[in-house]
């Protein structure tokens, strides 16, 4: 429905800490897919590390939904091995009252060793910053 892009300032706490970052989700045009940017970060990444792909972008009136797919190659840290490995997120950003719900499932790798296999929710509290023309 929305075609221009939309500004969030969110909040995540987690135990005794607490981070302020800005979301940007812009959707897609007939040039362009659609981008998600955290702090100016465009979170399409692709380096050795890996890649992190936008897989869709829906703005309604009341809602914005986010999918996120990452994917990490075998690697080795302090001397183990770790195969490869994927984290598919959701967000759904609830536009009436910013409530941001965020489902991340990591399955192999390095972090499903350091995080857990397995799916995580989370949820964070947003306010519109501004509205892009």
């Amino acid at each position: 429905m929305a075609a221009e892009p939309l500004v969030f300032s969110c909040e995540r706490s987690e135990k005794n800490y607490t981070e302020n970052y800005e979301l940007k989700v812009v959707p897609a045009s007939k040039n362009q897919k659609a981008k998600v940017f955290v702090d100016d970060r465009d979170l399409d990444q692709v380096s050795e590390m890996g890649r992190q792909n936008i897989k869709n972008v829906l703005i309604t009136e009341s809602t914005v939904l986010v999918s996120i797919e990452a994917y990490f190659p075998p690697e080795s840290f302090d001397g183990i091995q770790y195969g490869a490995g994927s984290v598919i997120t959701a967000i759904t950003i609830n536009r009436l009252n910013g409530q941001l719900r965020k489902a991340e499932t990591v399955k192999g790798g390095i972090l499903s060793a350091t995080l857990g296999e397995g799916t995580k929710t989370y949820q964070e509290q947003c306010v519109v910053a501004k509205k892009l023309n």
